[in-house]
């Protein structure tokens, strides 16, 4: 199965909704177990990005907030919020489908992930996609 594939499904929908079209999903032993879009605008919260969203529901259907042995594929490069919370739970595996050159927390502008004075290491694999990045220029381009 195409992972990054089930997450740009997830942007989509995020698109549909008029949020920035992020999408997000955790795998553990090669089946999706959570799978969320951005919603903050739909939310009214400043915290409802789509890997937070992916991260809460992981948790819940692991009973635990441990995530080590979970790998997510995330659609563009997560912040320093979800790059922490990221870290946190302690996911094993991020596949980034395309860069933030903005506000990228994983290796463009800092990289929280791979922080030799942080207490976890998360294994960083830039897949990237033209799709990733292509709905994300394009949501911006109509949006201004």
């Amino acid at each position: 199965m195409d992972f990054m594939a089930e997450a740009l499904k997830q942007a989509k929908i995020a698109l549909e909704l008029g949020e920035v079209p992020v999408g997000a999903v955790i795998i553990k032993n090669h089946k999706i177990i959570s799978e969320a879009c951005n919603l903050r605008e739909t939310l009214k919260d400043p915290t409802a990005h789509a890997e937070i969203i992916a991260i809460r529901d992981a948790s819940k259907v692991l009973e635990d907030w441990r995530l080590e042995d979970c790998s997510m594929y995330v659609t563009l490069e997560p912040c320093a919020m979800c790059a922490g919370a990221i870290l946190q739970c302690r996911i094993s595996r991020l596949y980034i489908g395309t860069f933030d050159p903005d506000a990228g927390a994983c290796g463009s502008v800092v990289n929280i992930l791979q922080n030799e004075f942080l207490n976890h290491w998360t294994d960083i694999h830039w897949t990237y996609r033209k799709k990733c990045s292509d709905i994300l220029k394009r949501f911006f381009k109509n949006r201004r």
